[in-house]
């Protein structure tokens, strides 16, 4: 079976962008910790990937597959990201869930290295796509761009069980944090 082809995302793949990662990311523990009802789960978790995914679609950096059925959102190098995640701006949110969408994110651009780097913010792949490799395969176009500009990449895991795949796929672990969910942080060196 063939890969289908990689594209960057444009303003057009909004909708299947955010749905794929609603989906991808049901049980990860910091979209959990961030947004725990399961009523309201769906609709903070669309209106926080759709603000990721606003910020960072005119910057070419958003890779997709089989039309948003697997999504790589990276962040380009231009200084340190104002925030890892982004501020969720107009986002419907309580004041509980803003907090925890602030504090999360405050605690990891505080952890992150002060040199430039590519950030893969977001990797997801609808769990009807799973197991083709392309999320790896979406990951591997951000690493290109990478190793074009001479830089390392950058990501955040709070999933276990990713551990272990982002190491066979070539990132090493940098740090970890104990809260406010265990996350691992590990870059990939330039190629």
């Amino acid at each position: 079976m063939t890969t289908p082809e990689i594209t960057i995302a444009t303003p057009a793949d909004r909708e299947a962008v955010v749905g794929t990662l609603v989906a991808a990311f049901v049980k990860d523990p910091v979209l959990r910790h961030l947004f725990p009802d399961e009523d309201t789960y769906p609709r903070y978790a669309a209106a926080f990937f759709g603000h990721l995914f606003d910020k960072r679609v005119h910057r070419s950096s958003i890779w997709t597959i089989a039309g948003g059925a697997s999504v790589a959102i990276w962040e380009p190098p231009a200084g340190q990201p104002v925030a890892v995640h982004g501020s969720p701006g107009e986002a419907p949110y309580p004041a509980d869930v803003l907090a925890r969408v602030q504090g999360y994110d405050d605690t990891m651009h505080a952890a992150l290295p002060t040199y430039p780097f590519w950030y893969l913010g977001v990797l997801g792949t609808h769990p009807d796509s799973a197991g083709r490799g392309w999320g790896r395969a979406v990951m591997r176009a951000g690493l290109d761009r990478a190793a074009a500009d001479g830089l390392p990449a950058i990501l955040e895991t709070s999933n276990p069980g990713n551990v272990e795949l982002y190491r066979r796929a070539g990132w090493e672990v940098l740090g970890s944090l104990s809260e406010p969910v265990p996350t691992w942080i590990m870059q990939q060196p330039p190629r």
